[in-house]
């Protein structure tokens, strides 16, 4: 499973940015974005419409990835996950 922090380096590598672009577009040093792709750090939720707009994806593609990476980084290792969120996907509907 790809983290969110590789998600994040493929698309900024695709596009030829360096990251101080993308960081200065996230108003972040260099040094805390680099953490965030070596998942060293985590990304913030308000980071999700700029990384959007500067990888060019699309807003949803990057909170699926996002959510993705949360759940499986957070609970990925608990034997009733599927079971979890079969429940919580139901309470939201």
């Amino acid at each position: 499973m790809k983290s969110f922090g590789e998600y994040l380096r493929k698309a900024r590598e695709d596009k030829e940015l360096p990251l101080r672009k993308v960081a200065a577009a996230l108003d972040i040093d260099t040094s805390i974005l680099s953490k965030i792709e070596r998942n060293e750090r985590r990304a913030t939720i308000e980071m999700l419409p700029v990384l959007s707009e500067t990888l060019d994806k699309t807003e949803k593609e990057i909170q699926i990835e996002f959510i993705k990476s949360m759940i499986l980084t957070e609970l990925g290792d608990l034997e009733h996950l599927k079971i979890g969120l079969k429940e919580t996907l139901k309470s939201i509907e």
